[in-house]
Order: structure tokens, then C-alpha cells, then sequence
């Protein structure tokens, strides 16, 4: 039986504390883009988390592709990302569904 979780997030969507994240607060948000987080979304969430904590900062869409072309699979290109992901905002809603701060650069 899946637990209501009340999350605490800021104006964007984003958590407040990024250290809570787990594949369960990864799903409550994901329900957002309509979208069933699969082992594949996971390993990709997870490289957006290793991503923060190897720059200190999230990505931006270029740099984050590039980053899970090296770590998860060089096949992997913004159309793939947007389609499985259900949105056209890659990096803002990948960064927001691992947890981590919304890029600078994402309005």
C-alpha cells in the first residue's frame, strides 16, 4: 500500500533537502509528468545525483547529456530523454526528479 509522502519543495518543485531523496520521493514527483520510473529512469536519476555531487552544482542540458553518454549510455541523446521522461525541460525536470536544485540557468 503506497504511503501519501509529504514532501517539503520549494517554488519549483524541487526538494528543499535533496539528502531524503530515495526511489520512493523519486516516484511521488515523477507522478507529476505522468511517468512510471523504471530501473533505466533510476540509473539515469542516479547519474543526475552523482552529477551534483561531483560539481556541486545541477546540470544544464548539454552538460548533463554529455555526463550520461559517459556514465549510463552513450546512446542516450536529448530526444530519448524527453520522450521517456514525458517533457520537453530535460535538465529542469530530471534535476527536480533526482532531488537536487533546479539549474541556474533554467528559468
Amino acid at each position: 500500500m503506497e504511503q501519501n509522502l509529504m514532501l517539503e519543495l520549494d517554488q519549483d518543485g524541487h526538494l528543499v533537502d535533496y539528502t531524503i531523496w530515495n526511489e520512493t520521493v523519486a516516484q511521488t514527483l515523477a507522478k507529476s509528468l505522468a511517468i512510471e520510473l523504471t530501473p533505466w529512469h533510476f540509473e539515469v536519476l542516479l547519474a543526475v545525483r552523482q552529477f551534483y555531487a561531483q560539481f556541486g552544482h545541477s546540470p544544464s542540458t548539454r552538460p548533463l547529456i554529455k555526463f550520461l553518454m559517459k556514465t549510463v549510455n552513450p546512446e542516450i541523446n536529448n530526444t530519448i530523454l524527453q520522450e521517456r521522461f514525458n517533457t520537453g525541460l530535460v535538465a529542469r525536470h530530471l534535476s527536480r526528479l533526482a532531488g537536487v536544485p533546479k539549474p541556474a540557468n533554467c528559468l
